[in-house]
């Protein structure tokens, strides 16, 4: 007997691991840079150089990036930056893993502290919480039939499962130049620029992955002519494509996009003057597609001819629960400190969520986190020109979930769909923000699976033995298939016996059965 398959293809996690690393690291100023006399700012980026798993552990090897603004020795209220780069490498074990896996690898800076040990040396602190998560594609392999059908009895059932029709990550690039507007002053030097992605989108298009969205930019720089600092902000549209070769139609489509670089350096226009911004875009994209599908399972067979016994195994399927995102606001006040500068005009309001904890709820899923502010402003003394501020938020959002019944997936993000402030005065500032959660969900279900069948001949002394006329009456949740299968006749040969003109059975209906004997 030769089985026909269907084959769901779909991905399932092997395991996730979780370190909190510290690093801490002298760094000697270039001697391109001038002396420091006080830092104003300081930022820290993580960038992941190698990812690779094997025997039960992921080695991780990458740098923080970290950049300073700060007060130089040259002429008091003069402004200057630098960057730099700290290496780690890091090992978490991760049971299962063998290096064939698909690793997601995501960094959070807890904190970053950079002090001044003299003019001439920094020291670089930062809490660093890194996560991977170990993925795998797998192939579930379910019965739908037999190719010899006429010699069998098959209850065939229709169900919907999800089909995964792509997992994989790409790069997209993206270079935008941007020229001053004729109210600013030529770039001597950018000093500190801001680069945050708002409402990123991804969506199947044309057998592409498409990613829209905004680039916000914020500049800080010194004039080509007498060094004072000035505030240069703008929007730029995101837009990205990378080839996936899909071009089916009803999809459920997840696209993640991250930020690996964002260069932004100044050219000269056609008169030769520093007026350009060239700003130069990588994102990772960490995409995956489904589509809903029918497919055809075998529940169960028989056979008039043979003794039939199918052998079972558990399979898994996955439905798309929801694909849902809430919005929930924040409105809070910044105040400055005792012996912060007064507030002159807010040049950047930089923010980033971290998601502490996610829960079920008969609401919905709660996620609830925080969001770190910072806020870089031009200030009222002329000896220290610029100030920074910030603070943390904490927030709580509920993400609806319909039919919570039975074991639930979940895939929940967090981002900053706005964020602003604005002065109330010179010590306080109003900030603004929008929370959006996305939340993909997917419901998990086994069925049984017909893995094989075994045949040996009938027992046909039991089966002369069984009565050849029978009248039975339906129970509730009955069906044709299981009265014909006990009964060793066809569920053809009951409905003829009826007049049935239907294989819906109520209880109490009565039944007259035959019982056939092939010879």
């Amino acid at each position: 007997m030769e089985l026909c398959k269907a084959t769901l293809h779909r991905k399932q996690q092997k395991g996730e691991a979780v370190s909190q690393i510290t690093l801490d690291d002298d760094y000697n100023v270039p001697d391109y840079r001038p002396d420091i006399v006080k830092i104003l700012k300081e930022k820290g980026e993580l960038r992941f150089d190698e990812v690779k798993g094997e025997n039960g552990a992921v080695w991780l090897k990458g740098s923080l990036i970290f950049k300073v603004l700060y007060r130089n020795d040259k002429e008091e209220g003069k402004i200057s930056s630098l960057r730099g780069e700290i290496p780690f490498q890091e090992k978490l074990n991760l049971d299962g893993v063998m290096g064939n896996e698909a690793l997601k690898v995501k960094g959070e800076i807890e904190d970053v502290t950079v002090g001044v040990i003299n003019s001439r040396k920094l020291n670089v602190r930062a809490v660093v919480l890194l996560k991977v998560q170990a993925e795998e594609e797998v192939d579930e392999e379910l019965t739908c039939g037999v190719k010899d059908a006429e010699q069998y009895e098959q209850d065939i059932t229709q169900k919907e499962a999800l089909r995964l029709l792509l997992s994989g990550r790409d790069t997209c690039r993206q270079k935008s130049e941007v020229v001053l507007p004729s109210s600013k002053p030529n770039v001597r030097e950018i000093l500190w620029r801001s680069l945050e992605l708002r409402n990123v989108d991804g969506r199947l298009k044309d057998g592409n992955v498409a990613v829209t969205g905004e680039i916000l930019l914020s500049v800080l720089y010194s004039e080509e002519e007498g060094e004072r600092l000035q505030w240069f902000e703008t929007t730029i549209p995101l837009e990205g494509a990378v080839e996936c070769g899909i071009t089916e139609a009803d999809v459920i489509c997840q696209v993640k996009a991250r930020p690996t670089t964002m260069e932004l350096e100044v050219k000269p226009d056609y008169d030769g003057e520093e007026r350009i911004f060239v700003l130069e875009l990588v994102l990772e994209l960490d995409m995956s597609v489904w589509k809903e599908e029918q497919f055809e399972l075998l529940s169960d067979i028989y056979s008039l001819q043979k003794q039939v016994t199918p052998v079972w195994e558990m399979g898994r399927v996955e439905h798309l629960l929801i694909k849902n995102s809430a919005k929930g606001r924040i409105t809070e006040q910044m105040e400055l400190t005792d012996g912060q500068e007064k507030i002159l005009q807010i040049c950047a309001c930089e923010g980033n969520i971290v998601i502490e904890k996610k829960e079920m709820t008969t609401e919905g899923l709660q996620v609830e986190g925080v969001v770190n502010v910072e806020l870089l402003y031009i200030t009222t003394e002329d000896d220290m020109p610029v100030g920074n501020i910030r603070e943390v938020y904490p927030f709580s959002q509920v993400v609806e979930v319909p039919g919570q019944e039975g074991e639930i997936r979940m895939d929940a993000e967090a981002s900053l769909e706005q964020l602003s402030a604005a002065m109330l005065d010179q010590e306080h500032i109003e900030v603004k923000a929008v929370i959006r959660i996305d939340l993909l969900a997917f419901r998990e279900e086994e069925i049984q699976n017909i893995k094989e069948i075994e045949e040996e001949p009938l027992d046909m002394e039991k089966l002369q033995e069984a009565p050849g006329l029978i009248g039975y009456i339906a129970r509730e949740g009955d069906s044709l298939f299981r009265i014909a299968r006990e009964n060793h006749t066809t569920i053809r040969d009951i409905m003829e016996a009826n007049g049935l003109k239907e294989e819906k059975l109520n209880a109490g209906d009565k039944l007259l059965i035959v019982k056939r004997i092939f010879s």
